[in-house]
């Protein structure tokens, strides 16, 4: 419960930090601060002081995902050609190998304490150095306040895509394995989990051409047919291999979801681009937040067989909201 309270509370104040500042200074020192908190979750030795680094590691994460963003899409701007795609595609890259790299010192019998601290001198190092190449004088003088009411269809809907991906997303990284150890079977049930985040990275990389080829609107639509597709052929065919195939579909056409929905909150006329990357990531971390026990909940009441029936009707619901909103931007557009 701590990591996604603390998320929601590190938003607004995100929001703030960048329109208060270029977009530059909150990410170096909320990456620092992410670091040092990661480190210290490893030193924890009472749960008081592990909830505390925890809270912290949420909150400084919060930040650096909206000043990252912001920097992105900021970039995007200057561009013609697609690139956002390839940021996220990094984003996932940087999971594997923190994978990999885990299992590599785990396997040596690395302390925890050791493993992290070597993680923080290198993330320290890193953002240091990167600091002058990040993009200066991004701060935007307006659209910054958030606007209570009725909420504004362009970023409603687009929230609402988001917390579709994020509850497909959220649920499959914590429910694969254990899809492929209760259901299949397995002993060896990470495969699918790590196959999962290949086809993701591999997708967000090729993104920014299947964008520039078919356009965002189309490639929602085969996002989404891609999504219940695997999920649909995991939980008709319940074998291995089949379940494999089924669930790297799903990684492939979730995966693009993020960048796209990113790229386009950064048109938004009403809000800056931290404002409108803010808004709609908290619909993403209410998607995380009920995604999961939602499927643990059904699986309790049914099976999990039958609970993942969720990820399909998520999947296909990316169609029509899509629709609602390319509706409405071409409304505002004329």
């Amino acid at each position: 419960m701590v990591l996604p309270i603390s998320s929601l509370i590190g938003l607004p104040i995100s929001t703030w930090l960048v329109s208060r500042f270029n977009s530059r200074i909150p990410l170096l020192f909320s990456f620092i601060s992410y670091s040092l908190a990661l480190m210290l979750i490893g030193f924890a030795r009472t749960p008081v002081f592990l909830i505390v680094c925890i809270a912290l590691f949420a909150f400084s994460m919060r930040i650096l995902n909206i000043a990252m963003n912001t920097q992105a899409i900021t970039l995007q701007k200057k561009y013609s050609k697609k690139i956002n795609g390839s940021f996220h595609g990094l984003w996932s890259f940087g999971g594997i190998a923190g994978v990999g790299f885990s299992s590599l010192l785990i396997k040596f019998k690395v302390a925890i304490e050791t493993h992290l601290t070597m993680v923080f001198i290198i993330a320290l190092f890193l953002a240091i150095a990167v600091y002058k190449f990040l993009l200066s004088n991004d701060r935007s003088t307006k659209g910054n306040k958030l606007i209570m009411g009725k909420p504004d269809p362009f970023i409603y809907y687009l929230g609402i895509l988001i917390f579709l991906a994020a509850v497909c997303e959220g649920g499959m990284y914590d429910w694969i394995s254990v899809y492929f150890k209760e259901v299949l079977h397995q002993e060896v049930f990470t495969i699918g989990y790590f196959l999962f985040m290949i086809f993701m990275t591999f997708s967000r990389f090729f993104s920014d051409y299947l964008i520039e080829k078919i356009g965002m609107q189309k490639t929602y639509v085969f996002s989404a047919l891609l999504v219940s597709l695997g999920i649909s052929i995991a939980l008709v065919f319940p074998y291995f291999w089949s379940s494999i195939i089924g669930f790297s579909i799903v990684g492939f056409g979730i995966a693009t979801i993020f960048p796209v929905t990113f790229t386009l909150a950064g048109t938004s006329n009403k809000y800056s681009t931290g404002m409108a990357i803010s808004i709609i990531t908290t619909y993403g971390i209410l998607g995380v937040f009920v995604g999961p026990p939602l499927i643990g909940y059904l699986a309790h009441a049914f099976n999990l067989k039958s609970a993942f029936i969720v990820f399909v009707f998520c999947g296909l619901l990316l169609i029509p909201v899509s629709y609602l909103f390319f509706r409405h931007q071409k409304k505002q557009e004329n």
